[in-house]
């Protein structure tokens, strides 16, 4: 089909879609295996300028918008959506700097990250604050040009291998999620360290992480907009990041529909491919259409964000639903087509099948988006009615 890509986005998909073919498909099952970060993969998409693709010019990025993004982490991820976080997910701790950084934050840290020289994490969930962001405990209390950091973040995605760490923290707890504040916090600052690497069900060649803080002093001119303003930073950089998860499920989901046909046209049961079977038929249909739509929802959505839509919450919730929804559906089918081969490590669906259930986690569960989208629906509900 024809996404009416720009002959940019067209370069995109195919050289990210060759090193998917090219350099993780030999690496996926070994990384999968080992939990070992695929900085081997990182250097290669750095060369590639593909973590530049969101990332203005002016700061040495390729000028592109969250769709180019998109494109990128859906081929990756349809080889590997655990290696395609390292890109993914540098994107969402990079978010914050791109949507509120000023000149100076944007051109001390943004170079380096379009060049891939350094990876970002967002640091917002820790263990009694995932989808209740407002119950954080981590603190940020201002003395003189610094602040000094105390508490502790869980399940970051790029934790310990990123340089650079957008983290939101309390500087005014008395005044619930509006006393949050987002800081930029570097690797090797004092007071700032590595707990627990998670051992994951998926994703595993991305490292999950916890952050420890302990009197962790930052300069006041890490701060990312205003005291108090952390809450709205995070909401703002999940309604222009979740179109990533949204495509890492469009990938994963595609990815093992290819598996699953492939594997349905040379695998023969009565004496003929398995194929040509009227219920393996209709399973294929259905996958691929669910596919279709969800890949639709999500370009329209980065698209709208790119064109500068500023109320998009709902319909960024609605692509990352949607989306995680099909890859969960579509990599459970996929092992059913394959039938025994697909509970074994030795086919990939099983792994496809294990990356897409923290697509509906990640970045706000599912039930979370479905809040998202009723409040929204509500809300216009009543300007149209002048309620």
């Amino acid at each position: 089909m024809n996404y009416f890509l720009t002959e940019e986005q067209q370069f995109i998909r195919e050289i990210a879609a060759k090193i998917a073919r090219e350099k993780i498909l030999p690496v996926r099952a070994r990384l999968d295996e080992s939990q070992e970060f695929p900085w081997e993969i990182v250097k290669v998409l750095a060369e590639s300028n593909l973590f530049g693709v969101y990332i203005g010019e002016a700061y040495g990025g390729t000028g592109g918008g969250v769709l180019d993004l998109c494109i990128a982490v859906e081929e990756l991820s349809r080889v590997c959506g655990g290696i395609a976080l390292c890109l993914a997910a540098t994107a969402l701790g990079a978010f914050p700097l791109v949507l509120f950084g000023n000149e100076e934050q944007k051109k001390r840290w943004l170079p380096d990250i379009a060049a891939g020289k350094t990876i970002v994490a967002f640091a917002l969930t820790e263990s009694g604050a995932g989808s209740d962001a407002g119950a954080i405990q981590t603190s940020a209390r201002r003395d003189g040009d610094s602040y000094v950091i105390n508490g502790t973040k869980q399940w970051i995605t790029n934790g310990g291998e990123a340089g650079v760490y957008t983290v939101v923290a309390m500087t005014d707890k008395s005044r619930g999620s509006r006393g949050a504040s987002a800081f930029i916090v570097e690797k090797g600052t004092p007071g700032f360290e590595f707990g627990k690497k998670e051992d994951k069900m998926g994703i595993r060649a991305s490292a999950t992480r916890e952050l420890v803080f302990q009197d962790c002093r930052v300069p006041a001119a890490n701060l990312l907009g205003k005291e108090g303003q952390g809450f709205i930073v995070a909401m703002k950089t999940f309604d222009a990041s979740r179109p990533g998860v949204a495509a890492q499920a469009v990938g994963i989901a595609q990815g093992a529909l290819d598996e699953a046909l492939s594997y349905a046209r040379q695998r023969e049961q009565f004496g003929r491919p398995i194929v040509s079977f009227q219920g393996i038929q209709f399973m294929l249909a259905d996958m691929a259409t669910q596919i279709e739509a969800a890949r639709a929802l999500v370009y329209a959505v980065a698209r709208a964000i790119d064109a500068g839509e500023k109320r998009i919450a709902k319909e960024s919730a609605m692509a990352k639903l949607f989306a995680s929804d099909v890859a969960m559906r579509v990599t459970v089918d996929a092992v059913q087509v394959l039938g025994g081969y697909g509970y074994m490590k030795e086919y990939p669906v099983e792994k496809m099948m294990r990356d897409a259930k923290i697509t509906q986690i990640y970045e706000g569960t599912n039930q979370i988006q479905r809040t998202i989208i009723a409040s929204n629906l509500v809300k216009e509900e009543a300007a149209r009615k002048g309620a």
